[in-house]
C-alpha cells in the first residue's frame, strides 16, 4: 500500500531544491515517445533519455546536488567515492567543475570506457575488487584511514534529491503520466523518483527494474527487510548492487507499487532494439526498464496506459554493443 510520509529521508521540497541546484550545469534531458515500444503495447511508451546528461548518466545529478551542499571544510579535504562507473563519472566532473581533488574506487570489473571517461575528468581511479562490495569496502577503509569525503553513490538525501529531479522533468513534460519504469541498483533514482510523482499524484504506478543476476533491493522488497541477492555477473553493471542502501530501502518499501527482474537475454535484446529501432545507444542498467516492456513482465502497467521508460545511462564499451549486436546477428543467420 503506497503511502505519503513526512518521515522519509528525502522530500519534495529537498527535490525542488536540489532543481535550482543541479540545473547550474545539469541538462533537462528529453522526453520522446517511442513508436517502436508503443506498437508493442498498445500503450502510449516514453523513453526519458538520461544517456543525454552530463557523463552519459543520471548519476550527474546526484552528485552535483550531494557536492554542492559540502562545507568548505568537507571540501578541502576532497572526495572520494566508489562506482561500477557512472557514479564515478558525475563525481569526478563535478569535482572538477567544483575545483575539488577526487578519487574513484573502481571494481577491476569496470567497463573500460567508465575508467577512462572518469579518469579524463581528472579523478585519481583506484582499481580494486572483482565486485562493487569489494570495492565499497576498500573505499571505506580508505576514508577511515586518511579522514577524505565520502560521497555515497546512492544512499544519500541529497544525491536522492539530485536524482529526484528526473520525476520532475517528466511532470513537467508528461503530467498525466500513469506508470514509470526504473532501472534500480543500490535505489537512489527510484527512491528520488518515487517521492517527486507520488507527492504530485499518488496512483501513478512507481515500478523498478532489476537483473535477475543481481538483484538485493527486488529481494529485500519481497522479503520486507534488506537481505542480500547475487547469483553472477550481470551486463547491467551500473545496478549490480547486492544489498540495497537503507535510506533509499525505506522510500522504496513505502512508495514503488513493484518490482519485477529481466534475464541477461531480454536486457541484451533490450539493448539491441533500442540501438536498432529507436537509434539509442544504452548500456546495460539503461535497456532494463525497456527490457521488461519488451519481456512482458509489465502489461498491467503498460497497457492502455501512458509510461515512461527511464533510460538511465548511455556508457557502453563499443566491444559490449558489437558482442551484442553480433549475438543477434548469428541467431538470425541460424534461424
Amino acid at each position: 500500500m503506497t503511502r505519503i510520509a513526512t518521515d522519509l529521508p528525502v522530500t519534495i521540497e529537498d527535490i525542488h531544491e536540489a532543481k535550482n541546484v543541479v540545473k547550474q550545469y545539469g541538462r533537462k534531458t528529453p522526453l520522446i515517445q517511442s513508436m517502436f515500444l508503443t506498437a508493442k503495447t498498445g500503450g502510449e511508451v516514453y523513453l526519458k533519455l538520461e544517456n543525454m546528461q552530463l557523463t552519459g548518466s543520471f548519476k550527474f545529478r546526484g552528485a552535483y546536488n550531494k557536492i554542492a551542499h559540502l562545507t568548505e571544510e568537507e571540501k578541502n579535504r576532497g572526495v572520494i567515492a566508489v562506482s561500477a562507473g557512472n557514479h564515478a563519472q558525475g563525481v569526478a566532473l563535478t569535482s572538477k567543475l567544483l575545483g575539488i581533488k577526487s578519487t574513484i574506487v573502481m571494481p577491476v570489473t569496470a567497463p573500460k570506457a567508465k575508467v577512462e571517461a572518469t579518469e579524463g575528468y581528472g579523478s585519481e581511479v583506484i582499481l580494486h575488487g572483482e565486485s562493487f562490495d569489494e570495492a565499497r569496502a576498500y573505499c571505506e577503509k580508505i576514508v577511515e584511514e586518511t579522514g577524505v569525503t565520502y560521497i555515497a553513490p546512492y544512499d544519500d538525501e541529497y544525491v536522492m534529491a539530485g536524482q529526484g529531479t528526473i520525476g520532475l522533468e517528466i511532470l513537467d513534460d508528461l503530467w498525466d503520466v500513469d506508470t514509470v519504469l526504473v532501472p534500480v541498483g543500490g535505489g537512489g533514482l527510484i527512491a528520488g523518483i518515487a517521492v517527486a510523482l507520488k507527492t504530485f499524484n499518488p496512483h501513478i504506478n512507481i515500478i523498478g527494474v532489476q537483473a535477475e543476476n543481481i538483484h538485493g533491493m527486488t529481494a529485500s522488497y519481497e522479503a520486507g527487510k534488506i537481505v542480500s541477492h547475487k547469483e553472477a555477473a550481470t551486463i547491467a553493471d551500473g545496478t549490480a548492487v547486492a544489498v540495497p542502501g537503507t535510506l533509499t530501502f525505506e522510500v522504496v518499501e513505502a512508495l514503488v507499487d513493484d518490482m519485477v527482474v529481466v534475464s541477461e537475454e531480454e536486457i541484451e535484446a533490450a539493448m539491441k532494439d533500442l540501438i536498432q529501432r529507436t537509434k539509442i545507444v544504452v548500456e546495460g542498467s539503461g535497456a532494463l526498464a525497456t527490457a521488461a516492456i519488451l519481456a512482458g513482465k509489465v502489461d498491467k502497467y503498460v497497457n492502455n496506459k501512458k509510461a515512461v521508460c527511464v533510460v538511465s545511462g548511455g556508457n557502453v564499451d563499443l566491444k559490449r554493443i558489437i558482442d551484442v549486436i553480433g549475438h543477434f546477428s548469428v541467431a538470425n543467420e541460424l534461424k
